[in-house]
């Protein structure tokens, strides 16, 4: 397994041509390929900014873009919400100030499209059939002082080995068990990247095994579950409006 990862030059706030950024900076892509890109620099490329100013405050902004919130008077720190954004929970709709140039950096708004866009773009410039795009970012844990890598969208990608009703070692049938491969690589390709001042926003992954390719648009849509039907739903029950 190889992990490449890519150093560009800075990605401006508000607006910035990200493809001519990756047209200059990737070199070399091989079939099978995972391309790996932070999800910050794609919503400067969509110009989803708003200028940190005393028009709008975070906490509004906040409340605005989530999808779901716990609205509390007093929270641990400053700023900073519970929310749920694109089936994600996620502090403060993970809207980011960090390499922002005075900017509050949203979201991208449309992921799929972005995610179409680049993979069509790279496979006819690099002559390539099988190539993987996955957009990432990085969440709290609770009870942890940490952030980690999470991966938000992934195309053509199948990140499920789903071993449901093959037996374990005594025999018994698997009744819930489907492994994530992106959970398990994805932290490894965002610890590379960074998220200080590496300007290091894409990485390449190679000869990552158990990876299946698949043109299903809707796959990622399918491995959601409705909250009402999760475990955590007496948790996640205070968000949902």
């Amino acid at each position: 397994m190889q992990f490449l990862p890519i150093k560009t030059r800075p990605i401006n706030p508000p607006k910035d041509d990200l493809m001519q950024i990756i047209d200059e900076y990737i070199t070399e892509i091989k079939d099978s390929d995972i391309i790996f890109i932070t999800s910050k620099v794609v919503a400067i490329w969509e110009w989803n900014c708003v200028k940190n100013d005393s028009k709008i405050s975070k906490k509004d902004l906040v409340f605005k873009d989530a999808d779901n919130y716990l609205k509390k008077d007093v929270v641990p720190w400053r700023d900073i919400y519970l929310t749920i954004k694109n089936n994600i929970l996620i502090p403060s709709a993970w809207i980011d100030e960090s390499n922002a140039n005075w900017y509050f950096i949203l979201w991208p708004k449309d992921l799929k499209w972005f995610s179409k866009k680049l993979h069509y773009f790279l496979c006819k410039k690099f002559n390539v059939k099988n190539l993987w795009i996955v957009i990432t970012d990085s969440t709290t844990r609770p009870l942890k002082w940490w952030v980690s890598g999470i991966w938000i969208y992934s195309y053509w990608f199948k990140p499920l080995i789903d071993k449901r009703w093959q037996k374990d070692i005594f025999g018994k049938n698997l009744e819930i068990t489907q492994i994530n491969v992106l959970d398990a690589i994805t932290p490894m390709a965002v610890y590379l990247m960074w998220e200080w001042s590496e300007t290091t926003p894409i990485l390449v992954a190679r000869d990552i095994p158990n990876i299946v390719y698949d043109t299903d648009e809707t796959l990622y849509d399918k491995m959601l579950i409705s909250p009402e039907m999760d475990l955590y739903w007496e948790l996640l029950k205070p968000l949902i409006k």
